[in-house]
């Protein structure tokens, strides 16, 4: 069924695209289509790299590289590091769904792949892999993928990196280890605002810290007349860590109400009609419905949600959200519990970290302290398409308004 699903679309729609989009190549572009075909042509396997910012055209080279294979009515698998950066793929997928790779990774971490499985199947039919934001993610991940690669693959080259497949990583290290913004020349600009108008426009305010979401977001909606609703979440401990009465009392459903957790909603979740909200989990990709996929209140349910989408592919449709059960991954919390809860937060602003893998046409940057981390500065000014969307409200130590922030790099990456 796996291959199936991947094989089924018209090879003749999909060569007819690739031929336009290939002709749309520069010559930086098409130096790179070339090596990467030569060497899934000639079976040789090997492992790439495109390093590039946004609107370099990172994203129009996964489309042609794809669109050559499958025009002829075989396989490439596309992922991503996000929810986000994977709906611009054909087909995509994060890694961790399409993979299985583990939550909690060791060093001798393998993905869930039996070598007897339909998964096992489909990668060795695969032709090409593309993996799209890379250097978001741990080295584990990638090392557990080549061991379980090497494990499945049947042939004489298994014992080659990622069992001798060809795989293309793709990212932007800045995002990690900043030097400052770069400039863009016109051309690229160009290339960056078409790029862009194909996902949709939007607008975000970027923070630092959830603190200052919390608090932007509980400000918006107090302007707003309607008095919406207040959703409560069911909080319960996993039944692996009820381990005796004593624990039970411990950690009552009062004491996990009081847990905020990255990546899973509030206990007491505020919604109002037309206020915008972020998924928090993977619920059905080839639908746009990913973590980090934004959406605009509609309706709202006792028991579920009615939203429409309001970037991306997906842009304008209409989805319902249930409840569901999440447990939070955070290995400092010492135990684990499960809440249930709509899988959704009020996004008037987010982190700066949860806009990663998003392009917006406005931006509000907010710095009531300065960024924490490196890379952090780098990744929000990179949001946008261009100058005059970015606006910039830094706040000094007593919180009045100034025009200087710390940015935080390695001064190793500067020598």
């Amino acid at each position: 069924m796996l291959i199936q699903d991947e094989l089924n679309y018209d090879p003749g729609i999909i060569e007819v695209e690739h031929q336009d989009l290939y002709s749309k190549l520069n010559v930086e572009q098409k130096n790179v289509y070339h090596t990467i075909m030569n060497a899934v042509n000639n079976k040789k396997g090997g492992v790439f790299f495109l390093y590039g910012y946004g609107g370099t055209g990172k994203t129009f080279v996964w489309k042609t590289l794809s669109g050559a294979i499958r025009s002829k009515g075989e396989i490439v698998i596309n992922v991503a590091s996000s929810g986000i950066a994977a709906l611009l793929l054909p087909g995509g997928r994060t890694a961790h769904s399409r993979f299985i790779i583990p939550i909690n990774l060791t060093v001798d971490s393998f993905c869930s792949i039996a070598p007897d499985s339909d998964l096992a199947a489909l990668l060795n039919k695969a032709r090409l892999i593309i993996w799209d934001e890379a250097p978001m993610m741990h080295r584990h991940c990638f090392e557990a993928f080549d061991r379980t690669l090497k494990d499945i693959i049947r042939s004489s080259d298994r014992n080659k990196a990622f069992g001798g497949k060809t795989i293309v990583f793709g990212g932007d290290f800045r995002q990690i280890l900043p030097v400052g913004c770069p400039t863009n020349d016109l051309d690229e600009t160009k290339a960056f605002a078409q790029w862009i108008l194909k996902i949709g426009e939007d607008k975000a305010i970027l923070v630092p810290t959830n603190e200052e979401v919390d608090a932007i977001n509980d400000y918006m909606l107090g302007l707003m007349k309607d008095e919406g609703k207040t959703y409560m979440s069911s909080d319960s401990l996993c039944e692996t860590e009820s381990a005796d009465c004593f624990e039970e009392s411990v950690y009552s459903p009062d004491i996990l109400n009081a847990f905020k957790a990255s990546g899973i909603p509030n206990h007491k979740l505020t919604l109002k009609t037309g206020v915008p909200v972020m998924l928090l989990r993977n619920i059905d990709q080839t639908k746009g419905l990913c973590n980090g996929t934004r959406l605009q209140i509609v309706r709202l349910g006792k028991h579920v949600i009615e939203a429409r989408i309001i970037a991306g592919r997906f842009f304008n449709e209409t989805t319902y959200i249930p409840r569901m059960k999440l447990t939070p991954s955070d290995k400092r919390i010492p135990f684990r519990f499960q809440r249930r809860q709509f899988p959704v937060v009020v996004c008037f602003a987010m982190t700066i970290n949860k806009s990663q893998g998003q392009s917006l046409s406005t931006v509000g940057l907010y710095l009531r302290r300065p960024v924490f981390t490196h890379g952090l500065l780098y990744v929000a000014v990179s949001r946008v398409t261009s100058k005059k969307g970015l606006k910039v409200l830094i706040c000094d130590e007593e919180g009045r308004p100034t025009n200087k922030t710390k940015n935080v790099v390695y001064k190793e990456v500067l020598q």
